[in-house]
This record gives structure tokens, sequence and C-alpha cells, in this order.
């Protein structure tokens, strides 16, 4: 079976992913259902998380987040459970995409993209306090370039009550579909 693709359009220019449906099954469905539905209309890239922009945080890892927003949406579905690392055997590499979250089982529509190797966002890391990690779901194919851009982007303002900084100008997700 081949694995899902998705194709994120950004002002920046295009993100290819690939998903594992066999290893992370319920992460997968909830972001193929969020794509599907078009529930990522309006949707951004606006959070950049560097290692000079969290200072309060002693753990420093480097990602882009995108979604619906950190706040209440219509579009959002119910949360969903943690698939951990432990259990998927994925990890966060450099290029993983992954279901952002603030505790066990919340994950629901948002999700980020690593810039390098972040092994402290696995299980039994050390970025969550609760040990849980992230749960990992797919890998950049093509497009790492427009992920680092996103990056560099200018930012300010802290992220509460997570580390990073909001992006200034937020980068628009154009259209996010299978393909």
């Amino acid at each position: 079976m081949n694995n899902p693709k998705v194709c994120i359009q950004t002002d920046l220019g295009e993100i290819l992913l690939e998903l594992f449906p066999a290893q992370a099954p319920i992460t997968v469905a909830n972001f193929l259902r969020y794509v599907d539905e078009n529930r990522y209309q309006g949707a951004t890239f606006y959070r950049t998380v560097r290692l000079d922009n969290q200072p309060q945080s002693p753990v420093k890892i480097e990602v882009i987040q995108g979604g619906l927003g950190m706040g209440h949406h219509s579009a959002k579905l119910p949360p969903i459970p943690l698939e951990t690392t432990d259990l998927t055997g994925l990890r966060h590499l450099d290029g993983t995409v992954s279901m952002a979250r603030l505790e066990p089982d919340s994950a629901q529509s948002e999700f980020f993209i690593c810039i390098g190797d972040q092994p402290e966002l696995d299980y039994g890391g050390k970025r969550n306090p609760d040990g849980q990690g992230f749960a990992a779901f797919g890998r950049v194919l093509e497009g790492m370039e427009v992920v680092q851009q996103i990056h560099q982007l200018p930012a300010g303002g802290d992220v509460p009550p997570v580390q990073g900084q909001w992006i200034l100008q937020p980068v628009r997700l154009i259209s996010i579909k299978c393909v």
C-alpha cells in the first residue's frame, strides 16, 4: 500500500508530505479528515520556534507550526488520542510532521514540522513536562526550503503557554489536498 501524500500550497511555495497510516492510524485519519473536508480553509503557518526565541525554555527545539490557531475555531474536530512515538516507532527527525498539543489526548488541528532532529519531542523527551511527547505522523518529501524560509520569518511576541513566537505576517495555506 502506498502512503498518502498531501500537498500544501503556501504563499511561499509547495510542501509535499508523506503520511504514515500504518504507524499512526488515528493521527493520520484525523489529519486527512481536515484535508478531505476542507477544514484547513483559512489556515496559516503562524508560529516559529527557533533557538533565539524561546529564552524561558530549558529545552530548545526548532519547528514551524500551522493550522487553524490555538483558540476556538468552528472547523475544529474533537481531540484525538495521543499516539506516542514509543507506540508508533516514528521519531521527530528533520522534516517530521507531528500534531501539536498542550496535554495528552488534546490534539485537534494544529501540526508542526521539525527543523533538524528534535528528540526532545519524542516519548520520554523533556520538551513537554508530561514526558509523553508528540504524535509524529508524516514527513516532508519536498519543500524543506519553504519550511526553512517560514522558520526564518520575522516573529515577535511570546506564544503563551508554549515557547516560540508568532510570525508577524503568517503564511497562508492557500490549499491543502491529497495528491
